[in-house]
Parts: C-alpha cells; sequence; structure tokens
C-alpha cells in the first residue's frame, strides 16, 4: 500500500523511518549523538503500524518530565477518539498499555536522559509512541494471542498511517501546551477515566516482579496507589522509564 507521507503542525519537524529501523530506537540514538533535538518527530514508513517518537528537552524535573508519557496516552486518546467509529472502546493498562475492546492494541515507551543541568533537568527526554493497524498472522495459529488486536480486527480498517500520524502529532502538541499551561490535572482525570482495574483488584508486572491490590488512584505523577494487605503502596512510573547510563550519552 502506497501512502502519502503525513504533514505535521509547523511546531515539529518530521524524520521518515524505514524498516527496519525504530523510530523511538533511532531518536534515542541519535539524541545521544546530538544529531536530533525537541520537536523532532520520527515516524515509520510501515503502513501496517502507527510507530513514532517525539525528542523533548525538558525544564522541569525529572518526575514531571515523567508525566510526558502519560501525556502521549492521552493525546493517542483524543485522537483516536476523534476517528474510530463510536463503539470502539480504547482503554488504557498501567502504567503504558493501550487497548482496544479489552486486547493490547499499542504501548507508549519513554527514555530520559541521565544527565541533568544545574537546574536538574534531563537533557532530554524521547516519547515514543507504536499502535498495531494490522498484523502479519501468517505465523500465528487462531486464537493463540487472545490478547492482542489490530485496528484492522476491531472494525477501524479505514484507518491509515498517514492520518492517525497527523492527528497525534496535533493532539500531542495541544496536550503538551494544555500540561505546560494548566498542570496535570487534566491528564489525571482522563487517565483515571480510561485506565482498566480503576477500583478494582489487579496485578501489575514491573520488572517481573507483580505487584497486587486495589487500585484506588494515581498520585499527582501519575503513579498507581495500590491498596494492598501490608498497606497502601505506590508504583512510581518511573521505575518502568527508561534512563541511558551517563556514559553512553558521552559524558
Amino acid at each position: 500500500m502506497s501512502l502519502p507521507d503525513p504533514e505535521f503542525p509547523p511546531l515539529l519537524t518530521g524524520h521518515p523511518v524505514r524498516a527496519p529501523e525504530c523510530p523511538f530506537e533511532s531518536a534515542l540514538a541519535g539524541v545521544m549523538q546530538g544529531k536530533y533535538g525537541a520537536a523532532d518527530f520520527l515516524w515509520a514508513r510501515d503502513t501496517a503500524r502507527l510507530d513514532c517518537a517525539v525528542v523533548l528537552e525538558p525544564t522541569v524535573d525529572r518526575r514531571r518530565a515523567a508525566e510526558m508519557a502519560f501525556v502521549a496516552m492521552v493525546a493517542f486518546g483524543d485522537s483516536f477518539g476523534a476517528m474510530a467509529p463510536p463503539e470502539v472502546g480504547l482503554t488504557y493498562r498501567w502504567p503504558f498499555t493501550l487497548c482496544v475492546n479489552g486486547a493490547r492494541v499499542g504501548h507508549v515507551r519513554a527514555a530520559i536522559s541521565a544527565r541533568e543541568d544545574a537546574a536538574g533537568h534531563p537533557d532530554w527526554m524521547v516519547v515514543g509512541l507504536s499502535v498495531n493497524l494490522r498484523r502479519d498472522r501468517r505465523d500465528s495459529e487462531p486464537g493463540s494471542t487472545p490478547d492482542m488486536t489490530d485496528l484492522l480486527e476491531e472494525g477501524c480498517g479505514d484507518l491509515t498511517r498517514t492520518a492517525l500520524h497527523e492527528s497525534y502529532a496535533r493532539h500531542l502538541l495541544t496536550w503538551i501546551h494544555a500540561w505546560d499551561t494548566e498542570g496535570f490535572q487534566g491528564v489525571h482525570e482522563l487517565l483515571l477515566f480510561r485506565y482498566e482495574g480503576y477500583r478494582e483488584e489487579v496485578a501489575v508486572d514491573i520488572g517481573g516482579v507483580v505487584h497486587d491490590g486495589r487500585f484506588v488512584g494515581l498520585d499527582d505523577h501519575g503513579a498507581m496507589i495500590l491498596e494492598t494487605g501490608e498497606g497502601t503502596r505506590l508504583l512510581d512510573a518511573l521505575e518502568v522509564i527508561e534512563a541511558p547510563i551517563a556514559a553512553s550519552e558521552g559524558a
């Protein structure tokens, strides 16, 4: 399938990436080499997936910068909601998994520089988004991955890589501006609206360690508040955000 290249808002600079390159990995390598900087937006030409990454240069501390991963989730939620059929339900799984009609369809991924300036602001951050538009089922048995899906299977076959990249980029800029001017509260409210398991018993895997308890809310930065038999626990999103070692950044 041949598609026109997406057109991005003037504040973003688009950089196409060809398979098998991954936009997130390419952005991460490029920013550490000084090739990419703030507002560079890498996107995959692959027509079977929405795959992109944006480079940011935070002017806040590491904990607040980590909120950008949640901002990206909310931006995709708005973007998808504006384009998908009304009967298609988008939900999230903490921290960064995207689901459609109860099955995993994609995820947000983030990395924050290990280096900081004198004010404690990380040198850079990369936030990636990946969503299955259609999967290659030739190597899988029917029903072998019931917890995974794609947009074609869920009745969204008309949504293209190009249209989704354009819509997501616009909504991402809108939400970054809202976060910058109004804080995290608006993001916080939409996260709770879409998170699976809110006010229910959940099991959350972080680095191979499963945390069980009742999902009672989010703190002011998006960390999960988990009520367990031993008391209340806070699952910090920073634990699942990648932090490249300073040496790899040329320190």
